[in-house]
């Protein structure tokens, strides 16, 4: 669905991002596991061009390399984005928030007046699916902080994506909350089909619901396993105070499958 081809980001005389290449597939729940600094939040934002790559190529089905305006835009609207803290508008309501979801979908012209009743439609219905239609027209401000990342679960969804990026959705929530807000991030993206890739520091989290983990450490891949696969020995490679030098070990192919359609909106 998307690939990345020897991508590499540099911050000044900092290489954050060691040239990277992956293919993240269809219906595929893709965990970025590692410490802070690991190069996790730079690689996914690097999927929808949040973070411009310094070097490499990044692919997408359906438009080819994101090298024109045309083909990032189409590529962003089909990308959902989940963020650490939230990145809602306090003093809207819940409704309002994720009807915001639906404004990629128009003209900036046409954004700058009411959306139709259908896109109201959606955002409630995206709501239902978080658990939060009896929220709808309460303030963020007055919603806990596991509500709040639910409605932005449900804001995501409302653009009908094809691709899901959370950047360390989690971190900010305690463990139980942080249990129920990944459930239902994996489920809601289970039942659409909806490709996601997650960036988590939580080993068993991402023991729990990834078909695919990808540990990175001082900006580099250092393995790419299954999640049955994720031994002690691996995961303290990623908390190393050295980068790891061995090559990457994978579980498949990053290349596209033959047999790969495009969800439908």
């Amino acid at each position: 669905m998307i690939k990345l081809n020897d991508v590499t980001v540099r911050f000044g005389d900092t290489i954050a991002l060691q040239p990277t290449s992956l293919a993240f597939h269809r219906g595929q729940f893709t965990v970025l596991l590692g410490a802070s600094g690991a190069g996790k939040s730079t690689l996914l934002r690097c999927l929808n061009l949040m973070q411009m790559p310094g070097a490499g190529s990044i692919e997408v089905e359906g438009l080819g390399p994101l090298r024109s305006g045309a083909a990032l835009r189409a590529h962003r609207r089909n990308t959902g984005m989940v963020f650490q803290q939230h990145q809602l508008i306090a003093r809207r309501t819940a409704l309002q928030n994720v009807i915001t979801g639906r404004v990629g979908h128009y003209t900036s012209l046409r954004s700058l007046f009411p959306l139709p009743h259908r896109d109201q439609e959606i955002a409630l219905h995206c709501l239902e699916r978080v658990g939060l239609l009896h929220k709808a027209l309460a303030r963020i401000d007055q919603l806990s902080g596991g509500q709040q990342q639910r409605v932005g679960i449900a804001r995501a969804l409302a653009q009908q994506p094809r691709l899901m990026l959370a950047d360390e959705p989690v971190a900010s929530l305690d463990p139980a909350t942080a249990d129920k807000v990944l459930a239902l991030l994996q489920r809601v993206c289970k039942e659409d089909g909806i490709s996601a890739v997650v960036s988590l520091h939580q080993v068993e989290l991402a023991k729990r619901y990834a078909d695919r983990v990808i540990g990175l450490a001082h900006g580099r891949v250092v393995f790419d396993v299954a999640p049955d696969a994720l031994t002690a020995e691996r995961t303290s490679a990623l908390y190393e105070n050295r980068p790891h030098q061995a090559a990457p070990e994978t579980h498949a192919p990053h290349s596209f499958p033959l047999n790969l359609a495009i969800a439908k909106d």
